[in-house]
């Protein structure tokens, strides 16, 4: 088969032997194959992310030294079954599947490991247990669109956030684009997109932001239409006050009651839910210090360098920051039949197609954002640019 294979950050198109599946795999013809942001970062820095997953207990993440196929955001159709598979679905039936195999005992990240090549290629192998049949004839691109789109709807979930509060997202490349479209699907009624590239604020609004804002022209914080009445500590200093002063002066009701039954809840006062969906040194520091107090800061954005926050800001506004990653397989499900349903739309995301002799070139065009956002690969295309 055709693949593109990459060694110390250079791509080559090879002919490489077809895949042979292994107990419990399957073999899938590639439709689509999504360029994520962590493969362009993945392609020049994966030794220093090799070394991070090994402190994390990882072993297995692809070197600069290995040829690796890489790409982990795809849709294809069943070829073949290997040993100790239940055959669950008819050669050509379209699939999706978490991009992680196991051999043996082993886990391995499909795509980002040289003992799992991915979907920059025309056939992949998927773990049968975690594959999902396509429903309602929906097309490969949104389908390859559904591991994305999942990484934000994680991040949505884990957020807690309720509809009634106002979302902010901040950076809207192809992350905090498919957070705001999660955002959306889920009722949040006012999401905040704030982004310096006037083509990534486009594609905000198409996605659904309710007020798109040039963060070098106009403040995120104040330009949501609904305030929430805490812009300081003295708000919620005050927001004692008051709610104390109209405790006591209802009779005979031990007003610590009421406090007790807001904690049972965990209900109270709250601020904003902000989605850091940048990943850069500094960004964490700066929302800590801009963003109200009571706020719930989710950190989607990967910052692969060392960075500094002021722990004293955080405390003193009573910040509540929260790190995700991935999804799991019941998110990954549910992604797909979102999209099958109509219920988000990932289509503002995709903004170019090649084949496997345009992989080069459309890393290159996606070094600028005004250009491009999500591009798919499609092996059996000739397009040599997006």
């Amino acid at each position: 088969m055709r693949a593109v294979t990459v060694t110390k950050g250079e791509f080559r198109v090879s002919e490489l032997l077809t895949p042979t599946p292994g107990a419990g795999q399957v073999l899938v013809d590639v439709l689509r194959c999504g360029i994520c942001g962590s493969d362009l970062h993945a392609r020049l820095h994966c030794d220093e992310l090799a070394d991070m997953a090994v402190a994390t207990g990882y072993e297995h993440f692809m070197r600069s030294d290995q040829s690796v196929v890489m790409g982990h955001e795809f849709c294809g159709e069943v070829v073949d079954y290997g040993p100790k598979t239940r055959k669950r679905w008819k050669p050509g039936t379209r699939v999706v599947s978490l991009p992680i195999l196991r051999h043996g005992d082993q886990p391995h990240l499909t795509g980002l490991s040289a003992a799992a090549p991915g979907g920059y290629a025309e056939q992949v192998l998927v773990q049968e247990s975690m594959t999902f049949p396509v429903p309602n004839g929906l097309s490969a691109e949104h389908a390859a669109l559904t591991e994305p789109m999942a990484v934000a709807w994680h991040a949505v979930r884990r957020s807690r956030i309720e509809k009634g509060q106002t979302a902010y997202v901040i950076g809207c490349g192809p992350i905090g684009l498919a957070v705001i479209s999660m955002l959306k699907a889920s009722g949040v009624r006012t999401v905040v997109a704030s982004d310096f590239s006037p083509r990534r604020r486009e594609l905000a609004a198409r996605c659904g932001a309710d007020v798109v804002v040039d963060p070098g022209v106009d403040s995120p914080w104040t330009s949501a239409p609904r305030k929430s009445g805490i812009s300081g500590v003295t708000d919620v200093l005050n927001l004692g006050f008051d709610a104390m002063e109209k405790l006591r002066r209802l009779p005979n009701v031990p007003w610590w009651y009421v406090f007790r039954a807001a904690h049972t809840f965990n209900k109270g006062p709250a601020g904003p839910v902000i989605f850091e969906c940048v990943g850069v040194p500094g960004m964490i520091d700066q929302l800590l210090t801009a963003a109200p107090p009571l706020s719930r800061i989710i950190v989607v954005g990967v910052c692969m360098e060392s960075d500094a926050i002021h722990p004293a800001m955080a405390i003193n506004k009573e910040i509540e920051l929260r790190f995700v990653l991935g999804y799991d397989p019941g998110e990954f499900r549910d992604t797909l039949h979102m999209i099958a349903e109509g219920k988000v739309d990932p289509a503002p995301l995709i903004t170019g197609t090649v084949g496997l002799d345009g992989v080069d070139s459309a890393y290159s065009a996606l070094a600028s954002p005004e250009s491009h956002a999500k591009i798919l690969i499609d092996p059996r295309s000739t397009a040599t640019a997006p």
